[in-house]
């Protein structure tokens, strides 16, 4: 199995690697490449995967990873299709992701859980799906009704929370344990696999807790602020919120 670094340090940006396993991608596609261990983000729970390189020091030569995901306990890495053929078997690399895209896509994730949170805590509704990008996403809600006044005030509580410095644990119980924790699946259906033996919570201290599997900030006060987009209904009991961080040009004007 790779020893996928990213669930246990988020902010490890590189680490190195030895080549267990390539094959051919699909046509138009780049080769798969699998690493005993590496510090990409397979992708997964409204997280997109992340970018980055695989560098061998022995000849200077480099690939640009498109991508990864997980394929049963190992993690492929799909190179760019015009970054040529994959390294070979036994290769030693230095695995690097796109820091800065990283960086922006865990104070992201963070801020939608805040938001999960707040709207949790002050509402009692439960998630029914989320998704985000580098500095923005959205994130939809069980509320019959949505309106102006509610997601000001919803903004307004969260970017407090935010501003609180709250610190953030990653924490790996098991199963039954965790299964114990009341509400500690917000979303509507579980999307844990059955039969998984320890699961993975994040918590942001005082305020919420959760079973997940992305990657975050260390504590709140890296995210900055954020401002609500829009908001919209989905169905009868389905409203979505849509978020974007705040950036420093923003905050000071």
């Amino acid at each position: 199995m790779t020893d996928a670094i990213c669930y246990r340090d988020s902010y490890a940006s590189q680490a190195e690697a030895t080549v267990v396993a390539t094959s051919p991608g699909r046509e138009g596609r780049g080769d798969l490449v699998v690493l005993d261990r590496t510090v990409f983000y397979p992708g997964g729970g409204g997280q997109p995967a992340d970018r980055g390189l695989l560098l061998r020091a022995a000849d200077g030569r480099s690939w640009s990873v498109r991508a990864a995901r997980r394929e049963g306990g190992e993690i492929v890495h799909e190179l760019e299709s015009d970054s040529g053929h994959a390294p070979a078997l036994g290769d030693r690399l230095t695995v690097e992701i796109e820091w800065a895209r990283r960086h922006l896509l865990m104070r992201t994730h963070t801020a939608l859980h805040v938001l999960c949170g707040v709207v949790w805590r002050d509402y009692g509704a439960q998630v029914t799906g989320g998704n985000m990008e580098p500095g923005s996403g959205r994130m939809d809600f069980e509320f019959e009704r949505m309106n102006a006044d509610l997601v000001g005030a919803i903004e307004t509580t969260v970017n407090a929370e935010l501003g609180r410095g709250r610190q953030i644990r990653v924490n790996v119980l098991p199963r039954d344990e965790a299964f114990a924790i009341p509400d500690l699946i917000r979303t509507k259906v579980i999307l844990l696999p059955p039969g998984i033996p320890e699961i993975r919570t994040i918590e942001i201290v005082g305020l919420d807790l959760q079973a997940d599997g992305g990657t975050h900030v260390a504590n709140t006060s890296e995210v900055g602020q954020i401002r609500v987009t829009g908001y919209e209904s989905k169905g009868r009991i389905n409203k979505r919120i849509r978020i974007a961080l705040v950036d420093d040009s923003e905050r000071h004007a």
